[in-house]
């Protein structure tokens, strides 16, 4: 549990014993000397009850060890000074402190490809922003597991499948790279030619009976697809428990329609089926020609997951654009009485180009992630060209990460490939090179920095502003945690970094003269690489051993 949970538990009763709801917030702070505030009592200054609330509050921050000093302003904010000596004291326990009870079982729905094409630049954050809210949960203590949710079944697997026969192409012979030109061709088709259109929609409902011979092409077809897209992954260190997909609730629809119906929750309206919800626009839960909507296969996912898994929470990790789906499928999952379960779509703004357009090739194609991958390893080369390859592309994934997460993700940023591969900026090459720098200062001391303790005394000024940087790593942690925003931890984490790099060139630290000053610094910069590695790691990036 968090350091200060016991404290805002002890306050909130202080107040419910007299009769007040009221949450209390813990704020980082920035004024000098104190290093978080409190604000709720600015809600109850008027409150004839203030003056015993503020006695009672200076009584527990009185026996809070945490609690090094305390102040309440004349409008009622209350400035806290943590006590830095136990809070160190309680270091070999810090992944402990952060866990949340009572855990969760979590599903993360992200990623999201559709067969049949490559994963692109499009895909980027939603992989960058779920791998990160994946492992910042899974740290805190909940059960996780991360759904990639295939777009493997309906009429763009039909229309390929068109293509396929009407051009008489051998099957057999087919690779990922024919798909990706089939796959714009079959849909370009599809909405110029009504013969083509005909055909593709017969082939997607006898694909729908499960018609032997075009299931048979559909598993070929898939099994390409997602051999391709698991290699490009795996270049980009993303790893899925689960690999479902539309195709794994196709089966499951019918039933779910029907009981919809004989529940009286949806309505036959010229062929379709709509939901009797009153909403504005109305929610369509099949199309008149009887095809199915994503709306429809994510209703049956959420039922299929409740039957399969105790779900509790549902993340769904997708574009501010699909804003409008998923209020619709939030209040159809209510209106049909799927469950009670947390559903949150966490949405997030473009990658675009320096211009500030859609990331896309000269012919005008939307970019593949493994062209932005060879494109950011090959400016890595050339600035380290003494760096094997392995440590390379370890710093290429850094930056498609790092530049991607310090951005807030409801926000579109463009992608700077200059500014994001510089040492000096705020950059993910940044925070690896203090890494290493650090790792290298332990290493060369000789010293084992675990038995020592810092003595509080002999502490310069770079010192104790990255010491008292370490109190606010489980606030900027809970920050992430609940409001599904990966940023707080990569600022956070340039911050820790740039504030080590002040120490560092302040002075020669193994060359100081005082025994004290120099196991104080080490001692520091070991603390430094224990936060450093758990960040990293909750943002989803693998440390380097060597720059």
């Amino acid at each position: 549990m968090y350091l200060l949970t016991n404290l805002i538990n002890r306050l909130e009763n202080s107040l419910s014993e007299r009769g007040i709801s009221e949450s209390i917030t813990i704020r980082s702070s920035n004024l000098k000397n104190f290093d978080f505030q409190i604000n709720n009592l600015v809600k109850l200054e008027k409150s004839s009850d203030i003056k015993d609330i503020e006695k009672s509050f200076s009584k527990i921050l009185d026996d809070e060890t945490i609690i090094k000093n305390f102040e309440f302003t004349k409008n009622y904010f209350i400035n806290l000074e943590i006590n830095i000596e136990v809070y160190l004291s309680n270091q070999e326990n810090l992944v402990e402190n952060i866990k949340v009870l009572p855990k969760k079982n979590i599903i993360l729905d992200y990623g999201g490809p559709n067969i049949g094409k490559p994963l692109h630049v499009g895909h980027l954050r939603s992989l960058n922003i779920g791998r990160s809210l994946y492992n910042i949960n899974k740290i805190a203590g909940h059960d996780v597991s991360n759904d990639i949710h295939l777009g493997d079944w309906g009429m763009p697997i039909a229309q390929i499948i068109c293509y396929i026969n009407e051009n008489k192409i051998d099957l057999e012979g087919i690779t990922i790279e024919d798909l990706e030109e089939i796959y714009p061709k079959a849909s370009k088709l599809y909405h110029q030619d009504e013969n083509f259109k005909s055909t593709a929609q017969n082939i997607n409902k006898e694909l729908n009976e499960n018609k032997d011979d075009l299931i048979k092409n559909w598993k070929f077809l898939k099994e390409i697809s997602v051999k391709a897209i698991k290699q490009t992954l795996s270049l980009l260190d993303h790893n899925f428990d689960l690999w479902m997909g539309e195709s794994d609730v196709n089966n499951l629809i019918p039933k779910m329609i029907a009981d919809l119906k004989d529940n009286e929750k949806i309505s036959l309206d010229n062929g379709a089926y709509i939901s009797n919800l009153d909403s504005e626009p109305r929610i369509l839960i099949t199309k008149s020609d009887g095809s199915y909507l994503y709306l429809t296969t994510d209703l049956a996912t959420v039922l299929n997951r409740k039957k399969e898994n105790e779900v509790d929470k549902t993340l769904y990790i997708v574009d501010k654009r699909q804003k409008l789906h998923f209020e619709q499928l939030f209040d159809s999952i209510k209106y049909f009485e799927f469950g009670e379960e947390e559903y949150t779509h966490v949405e997030f703004g473009t990658l675009n180009d320096l211009n500030g357009n859609p990331f896309k090739t000269r012919d005008g194609d939307t970019k593949k992630l493994t062209d932005l991958f060879e494109e950011t390893l090959s400016k890595i080369q050339n600035i380290n060209k003494d760096l094997d390859e392995e440590t390379n592309k370890l710093l290429t994934n850094t930056v498609l990460t790092f530049s991607d997460l310090i951005t807030n993700r409801k926000t579109d940023y463009k992608f700077d490939l200059d500014k994001f591969t510089n040492i000096n900026g705020k950059t993910g090459i940044y925070i690896q090179y203090a890494f290493v720098r650090a790792k290298k200062l332990i290493q060369d001391s000789n010293i084992d920095v675990a038995n020592t303790d810092v003595v509080f005394s002999d502490l310069d000024e770079t010192d104790h502003l990255l010491l008292r940087s370490f109190l606010k790593f489980e606030y900027y942690f809970n920050q992430a945690l609940n409001n599904n925003e990966p940023h707080h931890l990569a600022d956070y984490l340039y911050e820790l970094s740039n504030l080590f790099n002040s120490m560092y060139q302040n002075e020669s630290i193994l060359e100081n003269k005082s025994e004290i000053k120099k196991f104080n610094k080490l001692k520091i910069t070991n603390y430094f690489l224990s936060y450093s590695k758990l960040l990293m790691e909750s943002l989803g990036i693998r440390p380097v051993e060597k720059m």
